[in-house]
């Protein structure tokens, strides 16, 4: 089947250099393959005979009328040429469907994701495992589940836990820890948990866990948690029993005794439910010799699901918490892990819990390949995974321009200044008492123009860019401020 591909000549050597090896020929229209016209098109069709056409995935004219009259079937191939190869080997295979109206690289990104997630489905649905909670499968075969730290939950208003612990809903945990320190009282865990009550009905699949080592507190809970952390031969003559009665999940933790002798004593007490904790270290504290005592746990007699605390690694470490994430969650796939702690203690972790999520899934579909790689979803942030090439631009002179004076005189617009912050998950830009909201900073930028708010093209450029920064802040969770660095 030979394919004509129809480009510029500013990309023609990218699309020369992609379609090596593939029945294909070049036809070649103007400078940029993205304005071809179906009249241009139709030329490129009669002096190259083919089975289909690919155009530009940038092109926006309508091709119906040049397919119909040449007869040869019209597709949008990839935005960018460096994508070709990708694009004509799946052709070649018999694996792909094109599309007249999406470009071919977006198509493949979208269908790759949906088939990740159906997938995900499908092998959690099938799993076997050593219990469930709730429905929700612990052990076995089944996926690593995502628990999610909210320290001193006793501490803010009922309001603002309940948003924190949706927000961690929707970001992917599948259990929310409710964390108590040693100035919490009793009423304090119930009035907690019985505040966040009303979640179960719209998320019935959520599970809720209570995190200390008081026994008071933790028989506080006992109404109201799935799972319980952190059991210890410090804690557990106080509450296994009762723990074994409501016939709850216990975290079991090393403490003046050995994990084994722990999990053995939960066992003899009756709890049946029991995950194990070796207590990961953060780095430079243990996290070789830890990840290695829990990916060992079994060969010790340890033969329960287990826990990985990937939480005090990322917070307790100064780099972007994505890579530090997926790293954890690959280690603790490998470790044969069945939980997985993540916190977003720290305005550097904010996020982790989604980021862990989506690192969990890469290593959940990673069921039939050596590495997590082109598995349809990724944790890719700020870095690309192919660099772009794009045709260099013509001009036929140059001019270097010198950098402006930092503290020199600035020309203020006779229309007012506009403050721009971002607030409630929008852009703000409040111009004489007046705010335009909005989640892009060009919808903004043209309100701003249309309600005649700017009046000089300098002011112009400098709101364009405040604007967009502020969009970038929200994009990746920053902090913005106007006039500063991004």
């Amino acid at each position: 089947m030979r394919i004509l591909l129809a480009t510029g000549t500013l990309a023609y050597p990218i699309v020369r250099e992609s379609s090596k090896g593939f029945d294909t020929v070049i036809g070649v229209s103007g400078k940029i393959a993205a304005f071809i016209t179906p009249e241009a098109l139709k030329k490129l069709i009669e002096a190259n005979p083919c089975d289909m056409v690919l155009v530009s995935g940038m092109c926006t004219a309508d091709f119906s009328g040049a397919e119909k009259e040449c007869g040869v079937p019209i597709f949008m191939g990839p935005r960018h040429a460096a994508d070709l190869g990708m694009v004509l080997s799946k052709l070649e295979s018999g694996s792909v469907t094109l599309s007249k109206t999406v470009p071919a690289d977006e198509l493949f990104e979208e269908s790759k994701k949906a088939d990740a997630l159906s997938k995900l489905k499908s092998l959690e649905e099938n799993a076997d495992f050593d219990f469930e909670i709730r429905g929700v499968k612990f052990g076995g075969g089944s996926r690593m589940k995502v628990l999610a730290e909210i320290m001193d939950a006793h501490k803010p208003a009922a309001s603002v836990l309940i948003a924190k612990a949706k927000r961690f809903i929707e970001s992917g945990a599948d259990i929310v820890d409710l964390g108590f320190g040693f100035d919490a009282a009793p009423e304090d865990v119930v009035r907690t948990f019985e505040s966040l009550e009303s979640i179960r009905g719209s998320h019935p699949r959520t599970l809720f866990s209570v995190d200390t080592q008081n026994p008071a507190l933790i028989k506080a809970a006992l109404p109201y948690a799935d799972i319980v952390l952190s059991l210890h031969d410090g804690n557990m003559g106080e509450t296994a029993g009762a723990v074994a009665a409501r016939d709850l999940a216990a975290v079991i933790v090393p403490h003046d005794r050995p994990l084994s002798e722990n999990i053995a004593a939960a066992r003899h007490a009756g709890i049946r439910k029991i995950i194990a904790d070796t207590l990961i270290q953060p780095v430079g504290s243990g996290l070789t010799e830890s990840a290695a005592e829990c990916l060992h746990a079994r060969e010790g007699g340890i033969d329960c699901p287990l826990f990985f605390g990937a939480g005090n690694v990322t917070e307790l470490i100064d780099v972007d918490s994505v890579g530090v994430n997926a790293l954890l969650a690959g280690i603790a796939k490998e470790a044969g892990a069945s939980v997985i702690f993540t916190s977003e203690h720290s305005d550097k972790t904010f996020g982790s819990v989604a980021e862990m999520r989506r690192a969990v899934d890469m290593m959940t579909l990673m069921t039939d390949r050596p590495y997590p790689k082109d598995l349809g979803l990724g944790l890719f942030k700020i870095k690309e995974k192919r660099r772009r090439i794009t045709p260099p631009p013509e001009y036929e002179r140059s001019v270097i321009v010198p950098e402006g004076d930092p503290d020199g005189d600035l020309t203020y617009d006779p229309r007012g200044n506009v403050r721009i912050c971002i607030e409630d998950g929008l852009i703000v830009a409040v111009h004489k008492g007046c705010a335009f909201k909005g989640k892009n900073w060009y919808d903004i930028f043209e309100a701003l123009l249309k309600d005649d708010r700017v009046s000089l093209m300098s002011h112009a450029a400098y709101l364009g860019k405040e604007l967009y920064k502020a969009e970038l802040a929200l994009r990746y969770n920053r902090s913005f401020d106007q006039d500063g660095e991004f």
